[in-house]
């Protein structure tokens, strides 16, 4: 009997941020960390080989990109409150969902701030979506499986 554990399509997914509840969006990326390491080599060490120990980690920037609808501003004023109040951080929360919606997997993204905001370009000669995209550093990210 062949086993029923299929790989997850990730095609179905929210975010939620800051009373922000579940937004779709077109694209997020930029989940990847890294931990940097040191090479280290004790004087007295009689192998002649570097140890490599984990250093500090590092963080990609996330990117968020979905489409613009009449009214809606959420990039724009939480990018325009962290001008004027540089404290503010928010827990990014994004999850990936089954086809009937239940949570698979959750990413927690801590301390994040948007760094950049970009509108969608502008062509007469298009029939696309307009699309905008927010930029996002923070200070890590922890995975729940659902």
């Amino acid at each position: 009997m062949a086993s029923e554990n299929w790989p997850i399509p990730k095609f179905h997914f929210t975010v939620s941020w800051a009373g922000v509840e579940g937004v779709g969006f077109q694209e997020v990326s930029g989940l990847s960390m890294e931990t940097q390491f040191i090479e280290y080599r004790a004087g007295n060490d009689p192998a002649y080989t570097m140890q490599k120990i984990p250093g500090l980690k590092k963080y990609e920037t996330i990117t968020l990109k979905k489409g613009m609808f009449r009214g809606d501003s959420i990039f724009w004023d939480w990018w325009a409150d962290v001008q004027t109040n540089v404290d503010r951080r928010e827990t990014l929360t994004i999850n990936l969902l089954d086809e009937e919606g239940n949570v698979v997997v959750t990413w927690e993204v801590i301390n994040a701030f948007p760094s950049k905001i970009q509108s969608t370009d502008l062509k007469s000669d298009a029939n696309e979506v307009a699309v905008e995209t927010l930029e996002v550093q923070h200070e890590g990210v922890t995975q729940i499986m659902g």
